[in-house]
Parts: structure tokens; C-alpha cells; sequence
């Protein structure tokens, strides 16, 4: 395995990445060089960074030391010299970003003012987290927090909470998920001490303040022996700059580590040194390149899907559409009746179905506008009058577009604030649009914006005849509770589904919206190849071997026996394929279904 030099007397194996550590030091002691050290050593490792810097000072990572030659490819994203923009409401795209890609980036937050720093770090460390949980993702990620006590305070303010709340869960649990985490703070008595007794390596440089030798006496409680308690505390208040203790129980090895050492100088620019007197500006003449064609037009995709679904931006164009209507409403002009008289040409058989569809999308959209307005009384009667009307000659042109080949005449009454004109194939799409556009600002999908996560979820439950609940969704369709809710509201607001108790099946109009995506579940054999072409690992050995055992059932402990997993994980499996109604589960005894054998 690699091992990372920090310092002549010392190097760290390399899944040193994965690990929790804290860098406490007063200020200028060094500190920093550590923690480029350790970072430097293990970018040229081929590990993924994510560096946070509150405060602007580490933009020099793409640089050498002398600022002659390039450093370290690593993107930085906001600060005065980010390579892309960063806003505070970006942190969930950022997050996804990091996993998806994994890209090493360096996060820059000085320009960010307090409370956007929290907006920013709550959606980012939460999203990074949830992420990594799923295996695809979980590989290894150092998290680098520079001046770590602004992200997880020991008092947090209104509206730090969650933010504190998504360290504590990164550095209790994230090794599990391949994230470690490096936390660096000069003021050690302010980090919280939640958060810094749960790192599993303290890197100490000289310390002088009793508050903050106090806060280490915490860490030291639970993890140290007096007698090294004793040698570090006499040391830390008179250490060379650049000294460092490294303490870490009980890894790498049983033995652990306990050395105090002189840090190596780092590689890269230091652009955090403090100017000194008389001293000239450097300014690094070569920096890395780093490849942002892709970086920022995912960012630029994702920044404006964020506005989209953002419900302060649907609110303000719900505002706006509102405040048009009001102003249409005070210059109304006498109402009269007219009679128009539309005439349809004859169509073909693909323009028929294309008209159809039309009118029926049309609907879709007419009927939630309807509903939205309805709450605003001083709106909805200006709408109900024309949206009734359209409807009905919507419902007369349907009906008259089943005489194929043949010219059709349909004669109308139109009662309108306006006069409405002849509608044409090509005002019918432009009336379509406009519907579909109005329904989608207000928050509401229509069948011409049925999203990806609606139609899988819709095609989970309607594969099964007799109904799911909500937690065999998640199961089926991997989304987590708030995204899998979101999908059944709007799902339901369509009438794709309904709701029988806590069954939720699907209707008549969600299996016909579906059209050619839509396959029922086999049934019998092809059922059981069916799902053993899709289930991996320990879902399908544990199904398998209940398949083989068949009509019989088997004990849970036989199965660990049989498989090798342990309780927990043969439990999680067990709880999935429940879900699938591919097995039953009765009073310790696992059986296959018998859904899976054909009579």
C-alpha cells in the first residue's frame, strides 16, 4: 500500500483517507503546512479531495511552492479567484457534483457572508452524506474543513443547527460512507467538543491558551493514557514552529501512534502566509489547468433546474401571472355572444391522434389552473367563464374529429370577454403550450411535464395489480422518503393513482399515460428469471437459495450458514425482497413466494 511522507520519521498509510483527524494549533504555528501536507500527499495518491476554506487562503494548491510551476489540478469553485461561481444556495448541486463526478475541488467561502456559509455547508455536507450512502458511490473522499469551528460550532446560532447536526454525522459516521475528514481550527475551545472528541487522530502543534489545552483534555479523556497526556501537555506551549504531536490509538496498527515529529515543507504556494515588513509580493506566474468545459455547463444546468423548482421563484411567477389577470380584468370589454363556425379539414389517421392528445393535455392543464384559482376567489371568476367555455369546445372538437375522411363543421356558441378565433392544428399546440407552461410555473405537473422520478414510481405500483405501500415504493424505486412523497402528491393530484387505506394503486389514466414504458410484471418462471436478472449480492443469494428449498422454508440462522452474511446485513436483505413479495417471513422461517411457482 502507499504510504504518504509527512514528515522524515514518519509516513501514514494510505487509508489514512477515510479516517477523522483534527489539526489544532494556535495560530501561525503551523497548522496549515500540516494539513497541505497531508492533503498534497494524498492528491498525488490518487485520492479525491474536498477542500473548505472560510477564508480564502488556499488558492495557492495550484501552484508549486515557488509560483514558477503548476501545482495541483484541483478546481476551485467561488472566492476571488474561483474557476467557477459559487452561490449559496448551490450546496446540494456542489455535493452532487463531488459524488457523481468525483472531482477534486476546493471550495471557497470567503466571499460568502455568515449565515450564507451555513445555507451553503447545511445542503452541502447533508447532501454528501445522504449520497455516499448508496454503494455505487461509496468510495474513498478526504473532507477538508479549514477553520472547522465556523461549520461546527460549540454554540451554534439560529440557524447553524442543521449544519452542526451534518458534521457531527460526517465525522461520527462518514468513514462507513468513504468520507474522512480533517478538521483544522486555531481556537480548538470553540470547535465542538462533540464533534472533536469523536476524530480518531489528534495532530497538536504548539498551543498556548487554557481554554484551548482544555478542550484537547477532552479528546485526551477518551482516547489517551496519562503518562502521554503528561508528555504532550508539558511540550505543546514551547514547540518550534512546525513541530507536531500525531496521536492516534489503536491505528494503523494496535500499537497505534504517538510521535512527535517536524512537518516536511509543502509542495505547493503558500498563499495564507501573513506579509511581512519590506517583504515583495509573490504572485504564482503558473497554475494547473483544470478542465471546466464540463464543469461548468453542469453547474450552469443545475444552478438553473435549482431556480426552477425553488418555490420562492414559482411563488413570484405565480405573482406575476396573477397580477396579468387583474390587469386584464379592469379593462374587460362588453360581453357579447358570437357565433363562430370552425371548420375542420379533413386529417389524417396520425393527425387525429395527435389533435386528441392535444385535448386531452389540454384538459389535464385547464383542470389544475382551475384548481389553483379556485382558492383565490377575485381570480377564479374571471377564469372560470373562459376556461368552461374553451373546455366545451374542446369537448366538441374531439367528438367531431372521430368522422375521419370526411370535412367536418362544428358550430359553437361562445359567450367571451374576448372573441375567440378560429382554432387552427397549429393554435391548438400554441394553446397546448401556453397551458402546460402556466400549469408548470405553478408548481403542478401536467401530463406534458411527467418527470423521470413520477414515472418510475408510477410504473412501480402499477406493476403490481394489487396494490403497494409506501415503504415497498422505496424498496422498488431506491428514492428515500421526501422525494418518493413528493412523487405520490403530484401522482395523485393527476389522478394516476389513488389511495385505498395505505394501498396505493394505479388508476385506469396512470397505466394509459405509461403507453409503450409500461411492462407488467411476468408471472411464475419468467417471473422468478425476472427478478434474478435484477437482484445482485445478498438480495439474490438469499433468494436463490429459498427458491432451491421451495416449498420448504428455512431459518434465518441456516441462511447466514448458507450465504455467509452477517445478521444485520442478511435481515436488510430479507427486508427488501419482503418488500418485493418475493418471500414471506413468519415467526423466524423465510419462504419463497408462492407467486414465483406456476400452479
Amino acid at each position: 500500500m502507499s504510504k504518504l511522507k509527512i514528515a522524515d520519521d514518519l509516513s501514514l498509510p494510505l487509508d489514512v483517507v477515510t479516517q477523522t483527524i483534527s489539526i489544532l494549533a494556535k495560530r501561525r504555528a503551523g497548522k496549515s503546512y500540516a494539513m497541505r501536507r497531508l492533503v498534497e500527499q494524498l492528491f498525488k495518491a490518487g485520492q479525491q479531495i474536498i477542500m473548505v476554506d472560510p477564508k480564502g487562503d488556499q488558492w495557492g494548491l495550484r501552484s508549486t511552492a515557488d509560483g514558477k510551476a503548476p501545482g495541483l489540478p484541483i478546481v476551485i469553485l467561488g472566492g476571488e479567484r474561483g474557476d467557477v461561481p459559487l452561490e449559496a444556495n448551490s450546496g446540494e448541486i456542489v455535493a452532487k457534483l463531488v459524488v457523481e463526478e468525483r472531482v477534486s475541488i476546493l471550495l471557497d467561502l470567503s466571499l460568502f457572508r455568515k449565515h450564507e456559509v451555513a445555507t451553503f455547508m447545511t445542503a452541502f455536507l447533508e447532501n454528501l452524506y445522504r449520497l455516499k450512502a448508496r454503494e455505487i458511490y461509496r468510495t474513498p473522499v478526504m473532507l477538508v474543513i479549514d477553520e472547522a469551528d465556523a461549520v461546527a460550532p460549540q454554540k451554534p446560532q439560529k440557524g447553524e443547527e442543521r449544519m452542526l447536526g451534518a458534521a457531527e454525522d460526517i465525522v461520527r459516521r462518514g468513514g462507513q460512507r468513504g468520507i474522512g475528514c480533517v478538521l483544522v481550527t486555531q481556537r480548538s475551545a470553540v470547535l465542538n467538543k462533540n464533534v472533536l472528541t469523536q476524530t480518531q487522530m489528534l495532530i497538536v502543534l504548539r498551543t498556548i491558551a487554557p481554554q484551548d489545552l482544555a478542550a484537547m483534555d477532552l479528546w485526551i479523556d477518551v482516547h489517551g493514557e496519562p503518562e502521554q497526556r503528561k508528555t504532550l501537555m508539558e511540550s505543546l506551549p514551547s514547540l518550534p514552529i512546525g513541530d507536531a504531536w500525531f496521536w492516534s490509538p489503536g491505528w494503523p496498527t494496535n500499537k497505534g501512534i504517538f510521535k512527535r515529529v517536524h512537518v516536511l515543507p509543502i509542495e505547493t504556494f503558500d498563499s495564507g502566509a501573513t506579509p511581512k515588513p519590506g517583504q515583495k509580493h509573490i504572485e504564482p506566474k503558473n497554475l494547473a489547468d483544470v478542465d471546466l468545459d464540463a464543469l461548468k455547463g453542469q453547474m450552469a444546468a443545475t444552478i438553473e433546474k435549482a431556480k426552477a423548482d425553488n418555490p420562492k421563484e414559482l411563488r413570484k411567477r405565480i405573482n406575476e401571472l396573477e397580477k396579468m389577470l387583474k390587469q386584464a380584468q379592469g379593462n374587460k370589454p362588453e360581453t357579447k355572444t358570437e357565433i363562430k363556425r370552425i371548420e375542420v379539414p379533413t386529417i389524417k389517421k396520425h393527425e387525429l391522434k395527435w389533435l386528441k392528445e392535444c385535448a386531452r393535455e389540454l384538459g389535464v392543464g385547464l383542470k389544475k389552473i382551475g384548481e389553483i384559482h379556485q382558492k383565490n376567489r377575485d381570480i377564479y371568476d374571471a377564469w372560470t367563464h373562459n376556461l368552461d367555455l374553451i373546455g366545451k369546445n374542446v369537448g366538441h372538437l374531439t367528438a367531431s374529429l372521430d368522422n375521419l375522411n370526411k370535412p367536418t363543421s362544428i358550430t359553437a356558441t361562445i359567450h367571451a370577454r374576448q372573441p375567440i378565433k378560429p382554432q387552427t392544428a397549429a393554435a391548438l399546440r400554441d394553446m397546448v403550450s401556453t397551458v402546460a407552461h402556466a400549469a408548470g410555473s405553478n408548481g403542478i405537473d401536467s401530463t406534458v411535464n411527467f418527470g423521470k422520478g413520477e414515472r418510475r414510481i408510477l410504473i412501480a405500483i402499477a406493476q403490481h395489480q394489487e396494490g403497494v405501500m409506501r415503504k415497498q415504493i422505496t424498496v422498488l424505486t431506491g428514492y428515500k422518503r421526501s422525494s418518493r412523497d413528493t412523487y405520490l402528491q403530484r401522482l395523485r393530484a393527476l389522478d394516476y393513482i389513488v389511495f385505498n387505506g395505505e394501498t396505493i394503486l394505479a388508476t385506469e389514466a396512470g397505466i394509459a399515460v405509461l403507453g409503450h414504458d409500461f411492462e407488467p410484471l411476468p408471472t411464475g418462471d419468467a417471473l422468478k428469471d425476472y427478478w434474478l436478472n435484477r437482484l445482485s449480492g445478498g438480495e439474490k443469494a438469499i433468494l436463490e437459495k429459498l427458491i432451491s428449498a421451495y416449498p420448504s422454508g428455512v431459518l434465518k440462522n441456516e441462511l447466514d450458514e448458507a450465504t455467509g452474511y452477517q445478521r444485520s446485513s442478511r435481515d436488510t436483505y430479507i427486508h427488501r425482497l419482503r418488500s418485493r413479495k418475493l418471500i414471506t417471513d413468519s415467526h423466524g422461517i423465510v419462504r419463497a413466494a408462492d407467486l414465483l411457482f406456476p400452479v
